[in-house]
C-alpha cells in the first residue's frame, strides 16, 4: 500500500508557500516536483486537474468578493494582478516596475508585453478602471482604500496614485487587485466569463455546479502551464468528496475535517497536506444590538467557553488556540493572554451587565462551513446554556450568510477568515475601523492606532502599532477568536506540483498530470 503525509508545522512553512497567490503566473510550468518533493513522474497524456474545493465560488468577479478565498483562488488563474507576493516582498506582473517618488505618490509602469487573452493589451486605465470599481462598489476591500484620493491613467502605460498621507500597505493591497478589461467591466455578462490575462480563459462556468477553465495557450508571459483544463466542480459533503478522490472522479480536494484525516492518510495513492496557514475561526458580537453594546456580556461570553478543550477535540492538530485576532504567522500578529475558562467570571460579569438571569439571542454561519462550523456552534451554544444564555443556531445558505453578515443583520456570527496578504493591515486596519462597520463596533483610539500604522514605512513601528491595536480587540471582546486553522488538501499522488497556499488561495498553474 502506498500513501505519502507531509505535515509541516514550522511558521517557517507559511512564508515558504506565501508566493502562492499571483505569482504563480510568472514561474515555469512543467516539470515541477511532486506535493513531497519527489516528483520525477512522466507527463500524462491527458493534462486535465479537477478540484473539488471545501467551498465553490458564488461568483467569478473579484471586485464584489474581494475578499472571498472561494472565488480569487480560481480567478486567479484567469485574471491577474499589477505586483505579485514574492515570499516577504513584492515581483512584477502586469506592472513592470513601480516608485515611490514622494510619500503620497505611487506610479505603477504596465507591462508593454501584457495582454489579455483576447489578445487586446493590457492598459493604465484597465488597471485604474479595476482599482475604482472595487472601491466604487465598497467591499470588503474597500477600507484599504480609505487614504487613496485619485487614481489616474496618466498616460496608456503608467498607473499613478495619490494619498493623503503616506500608505505603506499600498503593494499588498495591490497584489489582491485583480485587473479587467476596462470597456466590459460594467457589464453583467462579462462577468459570466471574464477575459483576462492569466494563463486559464473561462470555458464554463455553472453557478453551484462546475468551473472549468481552458489552458491561455497565447498567455503574453514566459512559460504556460502543462494543464490543458482546470475544472472546479462542487461537491458541498466532505464525504462525497472523499469518496470521489478515492474512485479518482476527482483529483484533489480541500475542506478537510480532523475526523477525516485518519482515513485520508491511509488512502492509497493519496497525498495529505498540511501547513500553517493565514486562516482562523472568529466568532463577531453585533455590538450595535442589546445585550452585546456592553462589553462586559462580551467577555462573559469568551470566559464561558472552554476553547482549549474545543480546539482540542473538535480539531486536533489542524488548529492551536489563538493568542491574537489574526494567526501568528501573519505579519503583525501579537502574542496574547487567552481568556479563561471560567463560567463563574462569566455569571459576574453578566450579572453587573444587568442580566443575571442570562438571555436568548442566536447564531448564525455558513452551512458551507460543513461539520467544523455546526460542531464547533454546537459546543459554543452548550457552553453558554451553562450561564444561562439561550441561543437559536441558524445555519444559513452562504449567499443569503454573506448578504447578512454584509447588512449587520445578526446577533453573533461564526465564520472562518483569511489574512489573504499575510499583513495585519489586511484584516485589522480593513475590518475594525469604524468607518467599515462590519460588526457595529467603533474606538477611535483603535481607529488612530490602524490608520498609523497603515501610514508607516516603518515595519518595526507598524508591527508595533498592530500589537497595540489587537490587544484592544482582545480586551473589549469585540468577538471570541479560537483558533488558528492550517490549510489541507488531498490529492491524487499523480499530482505533482501541489503547493499549497496559506491564504487558501491555492494557484495550480504548476501543476502537472504524471503517469
Amino acid at each position: 500500500m502506498f500513501h505519502r503525509t507531509r505535515f509541516h508545522r514550522l511558521l517557517a512553512g507559511a512564508a515558504a508557500v506565501a508566493t502562492g497567490l499571483s505569482l504563480a503566473a510568472c514561474s515555469a510550468g512543467g516539470g515541477a516536483d511532486g506535493g513531497d518533493g519527489s516528483g520525477g513522474g512522466a507527463p500524462a497524456a491527458e493534462q486535465a486537474l479537477t478540484v473539488a474545493p471545501g467551498t465553490f465560488p458564488v461568483a467569478l468577479d473579484p471586485h464584489q468578493w474581494s475578499a472571498e478565498a472561494a472565488v480569487i483562488g480560481p480567478i486567479q488563474h484567469v485574471m491577474e494582478t499589477l505586483v505579485a507576493r514574492d515570499g516577504d516582498g513584492f515581483a512584477p506582473l502586469l506592472a513592470s516596475s513601480w516608485e515611490n517618488p514622494d510619500e503620497t505618490t505611487w506610479v505603477f509602469h504596465m507591462n508593454p508585453d501584457a495582454t489579455f487573452s483576447d489578445g487586446t493589451p493590457v492598459t493604465a486605465e484597465d488597471a485604474r478602471a479595476s482599482v475604482q470599481r472595487l472601491v466604487d462598489i465598497g467591499g470588503s476591500m474597500a477600507p484599504l482604500f480609505a487614504l487613496v484620493e485619485t487614481i489616474e491613467a496618466t498616460d496608456e502605460a503608467t498607473l499613478t496614485l495619490t494619498t493623503s498621507q503616506p500608505l505603506g500597505t499600498m503593494l499588498n493591497t495591490m497584489s489582491l487587485v485583480f485587473v479587467g478589461q476596462a470597456s466590459a467591466m460594467d457589464s453583467e455578462d462579462y462577468w459570466r466569463a471574464p477575459v483576462g490575462s492569466g494563463r486559464f480563459t473561462v470555458s464554463e462556468y455553472l453557478p453551484d455546479e462546475r468551473l472549468t477553465l481552458t489552458r491561455n495557450d497565447d498567455y503574453w508571459g514566459a512559460t504556460l502551464p502543462a494543464l490543458d483544463t482546470l475544472t472546479f466542480t462542487n461537491i458541498p459533503e466532505e464525504a462525497a468528496r472523499i469518496s470521489a478522490l478515492s474512485t479518482g472522479e476527482i483529483d484533489l480536494m480541500t475542506g478537510i475535517g480532523a475526523d477525516s484525516v485518519p482515513e485520508l492518510q491511509g488512502m492509497d495513492g493519496i497525498v495529505y497536506d498540511e501547513v500553517p496557514s493565514y486562516t482562523y475561526q472568529l466568532l463577531w458580537f453585533n455590538a450595535s444590538r442589546e445585550p452585546f453594546t456592553d462589553p462586559r456580556v462580551r467577555q462573559a461570553m469568551w470566559h464561558a467557553v472552554d476553547i482549549e478543550q474545543i480546539v482540542s477535540d473538535l480539531f486536533g492538530t489542524q488548529a492551536t488556540v489563538a493568542q491574537a485576532p489574526i494567526p501568528q504567522p501573519v505579519f503583525g500578529a501579537p502574542q496574547l493572554e487567552p481568556y479563561s475558562y471560567d463560567p463563574d467570571l462569566a455569571r459576574e460579569l453578566l450579572a453587573e451587565a444587568g442580566y443575571p438571569d442570562g438571555f436568548s439571542t442566536s447564531l448564525q454561519w455558513s452551512d458551507a462551513g460543513g461539520e467544523g462550523s455546526r460542531s464547533l456552534a454546537q459546543a459554543f451554544i452548550s457552553a453558554w446554556a451553562e450561564i444561562g444564555v439561550t441561543v437559536e443556531p441558524l445555519a444559513k445558505e452562504r449567499a443569503v450568510w454573506l448578504e447578512d453578515l454584509n447588512n449587520l443583520n445578526w446577533d453573533m456570527n461564526l465564520q472562518g477568515n483569511t489574512v489573504a496578504t499575510g499583513d495585519a493591515d489586511y484584516t485589522l486596519g480593513r475590518l475594525y475601523l469604524c468607518e467599515a462597520n462590519r460588526m457595529g463596533y467603533c474606538n477611535p483610539e483603535l481607529d488612530a492606532l490602524l490608520n498609523e500604522a497603515k501610514a508607516s514605512l516603518d515595519q518595526d513601528v507598524r508591527a508595533d502599532l498592530y500589537a497595540q491595536a489587537a490587544q484592544i480587540i482582545w480586551d473589549d471582546a469585540v468577538g471570541i477568536f479560537p483558533m488558528d486553522m492550517t490549510s489541507t488538501s488531498a490529492y491524487s499522488e499523480r499530482v505533482e506540483g501541489v503547493t499549497i497556499d496559506p491564504g487558501g488561495r491555492t494557484s495550480y498553474a504548476d501543476v502537472v498530470i504524471t503517469e
